[in-house]
């Protein structure tokens, strides 16, 4: 018989309700006996008092949240109240959605760090090999609008015409004042700027900080780029350094260099769907045994060229191995990143097989697939020439295998699919976490609640 006022014999234990192999109590082990949060720890070194929830309990919620994909503060604050492996994490407490927020941004970094301390398990799990690793990079929308964005035209423009509205209104509210003074007296204070007034000298100073900011990019580029090409030359470093300062000095950002205002870090990036938004480009570098996370980073370039050698290099730093065959799609080709490729594999014997991409008109034409390969073959030939053999090809074909579901997989299961935190370093912060995370679901897969202590203290 159904009766929703029976009282309970027994008072209820959340333990009971949570399956034995349950991811909550996965994490929960995790992070009480294996993971070091000794970076987190060291903030607090206040001997009165102590921090306001126990830094346990914020990373399981955190970790969690961030596995499940429940990753706003307040989200993760109503499911504090209404869901049971939340509820057992936090052991009853409900931290309020301003201390989550304050203990992620606080703490984020060493957030971060867990990616490395999660891959660690992963491989004492038996789970990354490191035979075979694949590369590739996901458009990951920023907390901006792209509406929130200005070209630097429209911002020479506007502020002008924002610059004469102040003037206009300046002068208006000094007409005023001395009207009033004329009327009321000089007592009375004046000194409250009109509300219009207030609001068009915040976007003036906007718009201004944001021209300043592009100005200062067109600046570096150009130093940069005068520099190198001196360097080319032979020049000497007081003639490299007065080129740079020069081309410095005539550099004007493009009319159509754009900068948004809620978020700066971002840039406008072409996504999947065929649109633009404001986006960062996180890079992935993805072991083949069990789809596992080896390297990963974000940054504000839409292209991946420049990825290439430094996530191999990561993969080596984070795992102590060097990769056997690295797979990467065309936008990794460049000759600066074939050659460096070919000096890797002569040091480490790591296989590279990258994409040459298509064909421009002003490349050689290619080297034939059978027979030895000429001896003045470019490293585009030649890379061209071995995704054509039977080996190149087989392996090839295994690259969209390993790393692009891995995007998926986030996406779907983390909501990984658009960054909460703002700014450069909070989106990468954000980023490793939930790298952290996705290994973290891949090895709860595997070794389960039970394996997770005869791994470790193995």
């Amino acid at each position: 018989m159904f009766d929703p006022e029976q009282g309970l014999l027994l008072p209820p234990s959340l333990d009971d309700w949570l399956p034995t192999e349950h991811l909550a109590r996965f994490i929960a082990e995790l992070v009480d006996e294996h993971l070091d949060l000794s970076r987190i720890r060291a903030d607090y070194t206040e001997s009165r008092g102590a921090p306001p929830y126990d830094p346990r309990l914020m990373v399981r919620i955190l970790l969690y949240g961030y596995t499940t994909g429940v990753r706003s503060s307040r989200a993760i604050e109503r499911k504090l109240v209404d869901d049971v492996p939340f509820r057992w994490l936090a052991a009853g407490a409900v931290p309020d959605y301003r201390a989550i927020a304050r203990f992620r941004k606080r703490h984020l970094s060493a957030l971060g760090h867990l990616f490395v301390q999660a891959l660690a398990l992963c491989q004492a799990a038996g789970m990354v090999s490191l035979g075979r690793v694949a590369l590739d990079g996901t458009k990951v929308r920023a907390n901006a609008s792209k509406r929130k964005a200005m070209s630097y035209a429209r911002m020479t423009e506007k502020e002008k015409v924002l610059a004469d509205e102040v003037s206009a209104l300046l002068a208006e509210a000094e007409r005023i004042d001395k009207a009033e003074d004329t009327q009321f007296g000089k007592d009375r204070r004046g000194d409250e700027l009109p509300e219009e007034l207030r609001r068009r000298e915040t976007r003036l100073a906007k718009i201004r900080e944001a021209k300043a900011a592009l100005e200062a990019e067109a600046e570096q580029a150009a130093r940069q780029r005068a520099e190198e090409k001196s360097r080319e030359r032979g020049d000497d470093d007081d003639t490299t350094a007065g080129k740079g300062a020069a081309a410095a000095d005539a550099a004007a950002p493009k009319p159509k260099a754009q900068r948004n205002f809620t978020d700066p870090d971002s840039k406008i990036m072409l996504t999947g769907d065929g649109a633009f938004h404001q986006c960062y480009n996180a890079q992935a570098m993805v072991d083949e045994d069990h789809q596992v996370i080896v390297a990963t980073d974000m940054n504000t370039n839409a292209s991946d060229v420049g990825n290439l050698i430094s996530m191999t290099e990561q993969t080596t730093a984070n795992t102590g191995q060097h990769p056997g065959q690295v797979l990467a799609d065309a936008g990794y080709c460049s000759a600066d990143n074939l050659d460096r490729a070919a000096e890797r594999t002569t040091e480490h014997g790591t296989e590279f097989f990258v994409a040459a991409g298509r064909r421009r008109r002003d490349d050689p034409a290619p080297v034939a697939p059978r027979g030895r390969i000429p001896g003045g073959a470019t490293a585009k030939q030649r890379m061209a020439r071995s995704l054509t053999t039977k080996k190149g090809r087989a392996v090839y074909a295994r690259r969209k295998a390993i790393v692009e579901p891995v995007f998926g997989q986030m996406s779907t299961l983390q909501n990984a699919k658009q960054l909460l935190l703002r700014g450069l370093d909070g989106a990468r912060g954000e980023w490793m976490l939930l790298a952290a995370c996705h290994n973290l679901r891949k090895l709860h897969g595997v070794v389960g609640v039970s394996g997770l202590g005869a791994l470790v203290g193995s």
